[in-house]
């Protein structure tokens, strides 16, 4: 939790330079998940989703806070024309994660900030080992975090391979300025797993009525 002046303050309300980076990142080359199914874990208020799905993503988004799947997929609807799956789950609890996407694998999983906490490394990343179908990839963005280094050591070790860029903004907070983003996109070799299904998974949120504010993805390259 962050604080502001009128106490606490969920994480998911703010757009991050993370969910920034990772959109324009899908926005500068859509055909990486143009016609994929594909998996964004952690939406927060949808400003990845909105690029991917523009980007013409078979898009899943998970959370665990049926808020923020409520607000990204309305600003999905209003920014890209349609919207994402949307799916409750914790990756804190794997098997019950997994559970809840129905057991399907994903060619693409899109991660945006989602190791800020030492004790999410373990749990993430058997998660995704469970995901990510063989040969699949994870686009993770990542602001230099001590958990992030210990999660990217971790699928190193486990055989992940990849490539990564940096993005130094401009960010919409000024607090964030001196922000350096890391778009990684890691590849599951070396493994052996079931080809990637079509498991249905049930959308699990409707949106309220009333306006929902709406977050537009923006190019942040300098």
């Amino acid at each position: 939790m962050i604080r502001d002046q009128s106490g606490p303050v969920p994480d998911w309300v703010m757009v991050w330079p993370s969910g920034i980076a990772l959109a324009d990142a899908i926005t500068q080359t859509p055909e990486f998940v143009n016609g994929r199914r594909v998996l964004e874990l952690g939406c927060g208020l949808g400003v990845t989703a909105s690029a991917a799905l523009a980007a013409g993503a078979d898009l899943i988004v998970a959370d665990c806070t049926p808020e923020a799947l409520i607000l990204c997929k309305a600003n999905a609807r209003h920014n890209a024309g349609r919207a994402p799956i949307a799916v409750q789950c914790d990756w804190r609890q794997p098997e019950a994660a997994v559970e809840a996407l129905g057991g399907a694998q994903f060619s693409v999983v899109l991660a945006a900030d989602v190791a800020y906490d030492p004790r999410d490394v373990a749990p993430l990343f058997a998660l995704l080992e469970r995901l990510v179908a063989a040969n699949g990839v994870l686009c993770l963005a990542e602001p230099r975090r001590s958990a992030a280094r210990g999660f990217l050591e971790l699928v190193h070790e486990a055989g992940w391979r990849g490539t990564w860029e940096e993005w130094h903004g401009p960010w919409p907070r000024s607090q964030d300025d001196a922000v350096i983003v890391a778009v990684h996109q890691l590849r599951r070799v070396g493994c052996e797993a079931p080809e990637m299904g079509r498991a249905s998974v049930p959308d699990q949120t409707e949106a309220p009525a009333g306006s929902v504010p709406s977050v537009r993805p923006r190019s942040v390259l300098n």
